[in-house]
């Protein structure tokens, strides 16, 4: 019952992000339109600084709700998304981030049951005429409810939030949200806490102020970084090995994912993870830090390029803070590991298990796995013999999955084995993809998306057991085939 929630909200967030990501430049470009010509900018310019409002309250909402709506419906989804939300923001003192979420997919959503209903019983030759006048009157209906009804809900639900976390700023327990945080981050559920609370709540916030501290509430690298150098000091064997390369990929190229694995082969880590990212916040606060717009992806780069005019200090302080207590704690945790522990870390026990499953023998390379618990889940129990389409899928499609995807295409070239390889969201999968390979953490939200289709769930993306399995499994069928 609790993976089936964990799943559902896995992806309810990855619907979320998959609204906000693709419109992620605009609300960049906003944010340096912003911290470029607005009073306090660095190049402040009355004339430009007009463009603010208007991207914010118009442009960015219907983004959203277009986006929204052709994920649900297409096309047709994405107009009547865009339209329904555009009653929200007319009328509305605030920029209707959360209600553009909200009435894009919802009408876009309405108007598919309606096309499934009349699907078969369009005379012909009428297809156009039905199509567009359906469109535009339950368009006109859902734009005038948006207006009337839907809108007054939103403002005051957004209210309601922004005065509940107001309370939390003045009562001084901002720095406690990481103990909800960091475990969700792990979870996969980071999505759902940026794209679903922090980053609608910062916008607002930076359209007032030039910056909002939300947006590093959960992006902070810092934590990340000082997990990751623990790792590389003070981890055994594999996980020593790898971490200084994954330090590069999360703190450099912001795919927090690539941390993940090691909170969860070592979950007393993760108190160092709230320890660093309450740290951070602690600091931003003092020095009254913020970003001009959500750092996506997460990368020190991403930071400091949205770091408004003289707040560079607080927002490095804020994430060097951050990495130096998280590398402290976890760096306890892992010495004393090291003195009570005999057992090897995940790593090494995947290596161990890869090598007692290849000792029987090579048939099992060409089978195909039906235990979840081996590491595979798949709806069917068909001999595969041949694999042409291989999709790494991650919550977004565009961190962790496009890493993977990367590296394994890689090593099939360094053995002279041309394959398709290529990452997306897990509800994004192509129909035609032989093997999905996720995280083990989102098996049960790939089994959802994608019934039927061969899984190979996974620890780590760029070094885990059952991709080698995967490797040897497809070199023995390019041998069979020669």
């Amino acid at each position: 019952m609790k993976k089936k929630i964990r799943a559902s909200l896995q992806a309810f967030g990855g619907f979320l992000t998959a609204m906000v990501i693709p419109n992620m430049g605009a609300f960049i470009a906003w944010g340096f339109i912003t911290a470029l010509f607005i009073d306090t900018g660095w190049i402040p310019n009355k004339n430009f600084a007009e463009l603010v409002g208007p991207i914010s309250k118009f442009v960015l909402p219907l983004l959203l709700g277009h986006t929204g709506g052709k994920l649900v419906h297409g096309d047709r989804g994405g107009v009547i998304g865009a339209l329904a939300t555009a009653g929200m923001i007319v009328g509305s003192d605030i920029p209707m981030f959360l209600g553009a979420m909200i009435m894009g997919p919802l009408s876009a959503w309405i108007l598919k049951k309606f096309d499934k209903f009349i699907d078969g019983k369009i005379p012909a030759g009428f297809e156009m005429v039905v199509n567009n006048f359906s469109l535009g009157i339950i368009g006109c209906i859902l734009t005038l409810l948006s207006y009337q009804m839907v809108r007054p809900i939103v403002v005051g639900a957004n209210d309601l939030i922004s005065a509940a976390v107001q309370t939390i700023v003045r009562t001084g327990y901002l720095p406690l949200l990481p103990i909800l945080n960091e475990p969700a981050k792990v979870l996969f559920l980071n999505n759902v806490i940026d794209q679903g609370i922090y980053y609608p709540l910062g916008m607002q916030e930076a359209l007032e102020h030039g910056k909002s501290m939300f947006f590093m509430l959960a992006s902070n690298p810092g934590p990340g970084l000082g997990l990751l150098l623990a790792f590389s000091l003070f981890g055994r064997k594999s996980a020593k090995e790898t971490a200084p390369g994954a330090i590069i990929i999360h703190f450099l190229g912001g795919i927090h994912e690539i941390y993940f694995p090691y909170v969860l082969m070592k979950p007393i880590t993760i108190l160092g993870m709230i320890g660093g990212a309450m740290s951070g916040i602690v600091t931003f606060q003092f020095f009254d830090a913020g970003l001009v717009a959500g750092p996506s992806p997460g990368s020190i780069f991403a930071y400091l390029a949205l770091t408004p005019k003289g707040k560079f200090l607080g927002v490095i302080a804020g994430v060097a803070v951050a990495a130096i207590v998280s590398f402290l704690i976890n760096s306890l945790f892992l010495k004393m590991g090291k003195e009570t522990e005999e057992e090897d870390d995940d790593f090494m026990e995947q290596q161990k298990a890869s090598q007692a499953m290849k000792q029987e023998g090579k048939d099992l390379f060409k089978a195909v796995m039906t235990d979840k618990t081996a590491g595979e889940g798949t709806a069917g129990n068909e001999e595969r013999t041949q694999i042409s389409f291989i999709a790494f899928a991650c919550d977004a499609g565009l961190g962790s999955s496009a890493m993977g995807a990367n590296a394994f295409r890689k090593r099939l070239e360094k053995e002279g084995i041309t394959k398709e390889v290529k990452n997306f969201a897990i509800e994004k999968v192509p129909q035609n993809a032989d093997i999905i390979v996720t995280h083990e953490s989102l098996f049960d939200r790939a089994v959802k998306a994608n019934p039927g289709k061969r899984i190979i769930t996974i620890k780590n993306f760029m070094r885990d057991f059952n991709l080698d399995m995967l490797l040897d499994e497809i070199k023995a069928i390019e041998i069979k085939e020669k």
